[in-house]
């Protein structure tokens, strides 16, 4: 097992280098709130064609099908169990009123083909209701999180950063620490193949000693299971430590005075063209993206 290659979150593809890895990276974050964005208050419809395009940019892009099958295959399937089980949740508790008043002859109205139980399958159906809040919450899920997953698949650790210190610069007049934010950030992305790296070191020792879980039981596997945990913080702090030490040996003393430039931010023609879009793609969810 391979935890740095099987996370299907998280992943930054560096090869092929397709236009997405070309985006500024902060331009690429403007899309990305407006995705995280744009679905609140909007109709049914607009989250779907919300989700298409994250489709089309990622068919457009060229990425290698072993990627976004990686990156959205389990979210699809996720999707599909959610749609299934919210569309056959009932609208409500069904409630049985009778008029005071005395029933008056009232003309029956005229037959239509309108239908509000869509489809009945013993207990369980499926409404109008139903349906519409099925696909609402299943386009939603689909749009925040492969969204994300697709700014952290063809963004660099560094490019983040560097595009969020950019962003993040109005902020300095109130006296917020940027520069530490930004290295902060910097240091806890790199940390995590870190610990990633020696969760599967424990997880490979435990298993290449042929433990017998049955005859332990349930105590005696809680306590090994403890100790591996315990062996991991350990070995954490240790990492951390080496970090700090490194650091410290070169002469780095606050972020300020050691400026590194990990990224140099450049906008290009075709990062016009994707804020052009954007904008466009702003106006249409403000003109027909509404919905409740």
């Amino acid at each position: 097992m391979d935890l740095l290659r099987s996370l299907p979150l998280g992943l930054y593809l560096e090869h092929p280098v397709t236009w997405l890895h070309r985006l500024d990276p902060r331009v690429k974050l403007v899309w990305l709130l407006s995705f995280l964005i744009t679905p609140v208050v909007s109709s049914s419809s607009w989250r779907v064609a919300l989700a298409a395009i994250l489709i089309l940019i990622t068919l457009t892009a060229r990425i290698p099908f072993r990627a976004w099958r990686q990156q959205a295959g389990w979210l699809l399937i996720v999707c599909t169990i959610a749609f299934i089980l919210t569309c056959f949740v009932n609208d409500g508790i069904a409630v049985i009123s009778q008029s005071r008043s005395p029933a008056l002859a009232i003309e029956p109205f005229p037959e239509t083909a309108y239908q509000y139980i869509l489809l009945k399958i013993g207990r369980f159906r499926v409404t109008r209701h139903s349906l519409d809040l099925a696909i609402r919450l299943c386009s939603v899920l689909f749009v925040l999180i492969y969204s994300s997953s697709l700014y952290l698949l063809t963004t660099a650790p560094e490019e983040i950063t560097a595009g969020l210190e950019d962003l993040m610069q109005p902020l300095r007049r109130l006296k917020i620490p940027v520069t530490e934010i930004a290295l902060t950030l910097t240091l806890a992305l790199r940390f995590i193949p870190l610990v990633l790296e020696e969760i599967q070191n424990l997880i490979r020792s435990v298993t290449t000693r042929a433990i017998n879980w049955k005859k332990l039981g349930l105590r005696q596997s809680f306590k090994i299971w403890t100790i591996v945990a315990e062996r991991l913080l350990e070995n954490l702090l240790a990492r951390a430590e080496q970090i700090a030490i490194a650091m410290e040996t070169r002469g780095f003393t606050s972020p300020d005075r050691h400026r590194v430039q990990w990224h140099q931010l450049r906008l290009g023609v075709g990062d016009g063209m994707a804020l052009g879009i954007l904008i466009l793609l702003w106006w249409v969810r403000l003109v027909w993206g509404w919905g409740i």
